[in-house]
């Protein structure tokens, strides 16, 4: 089990994921949205969401950038493993707490919020609920690296992941003997990455760059009326 979950699952996620997203956008690009509920309860929208994306991205590049920067290159720079590893820890931490915090706001205004619930399908909450479970298992994860702040059990997860992306065998020996809170959350992990295809989560890849070199302004009238004379069009931003 331990070989198929470390060993195998991983190409799995990671196929699905691929395969997944670009099948979506080919065959259904109209449900490529977040389906935004911005118009209701706005201000614990805002502050939510900005500690939930801040935290997340800090995490997801931060894991990105210390489970796939070869070893080597740390030796290189100069850094320790322990220096990355307390790094790792109080950055991660931080913004751990930050979208923990983003996320159960969101949850709590997406459960309770009638009107919310009713433009909510079942995706919509569950992945929410699995983001927050793997944001509390990652924080979970301190405690354990704690006692490890020699580095020498991160980089039992940087070689795994590096031999996971070279399609290396035997990449799951690796981590072994790690604590079962570090493989729970790598499970997880994956698991979001099996699901991303399938939820709102795919808006991630769909960076509005052409918002910003839109015309400065829009003439908004309804289709039903007739052109208004210019003197009478508002212009809104």
């Amino acid at each position: 089990m331990h070989n198929f979950l470390f060993g195998i699952y991983p190409y799995i996620a990671l196929s699905v994921l691929i395969i997944g997203t670009i099948a979506r956008y080919e065959r259904d690009p109209f449900t490529w949205k977040t389906s935004s509920s911005q118009l209701l309860r706005r201000k614990q929208l805002v502050v939510g969401s900005t500690l939930f994306h801040v935290g997340v991205l800090v995490i997801f590049f931060g894991h990105l950038g210390g489970l796939l920067t070869p070893i080597w290159v740390f030796d290189a720079l100069g850094i320790s493993h322990g220096a990355k590893q307390t790094l790792a820890v109080v950055a991660g931490g931080i913004a751990g707490v930050m979208a923990l915090i983003g996320g159960c706001m969101l949850f709590h205004r997406r459960w309770t919020d009638p009107r919310i619930r009713r433009t909510s399908s079942f995706a919509d909450i569950g992945i929410l609920a699995l983001l927050l479970a793997q944001l509390v298992l990652g924080l979970g994860t301190i405690v354990v690296s704690l006692q490890h702040l020699d580095g020498h059990e991160m980089t039992k997860f940087m070689s795994w992941a590096q031999g996971i992306f070279t399609f290396q065998a035997g990449s799951a020996n690796h981590i072994q003997d790690v604590s079962w809170i570090f493989k729970l959350h790598l499970v997880l992990g994956l698991t979001i990455f099996l699901l991303f295809p399938f939820t709102r989560l795919v808006h991630m890849l769909s960076a509005p760059l052409r918002y910003l070199m839109r015309p400065g302004y829009q003439i908004v009238r309804s289709r039903r009326t007739a052109p208004l004379p210019k003197h009478q069009q508002r212009s809104v931003r």
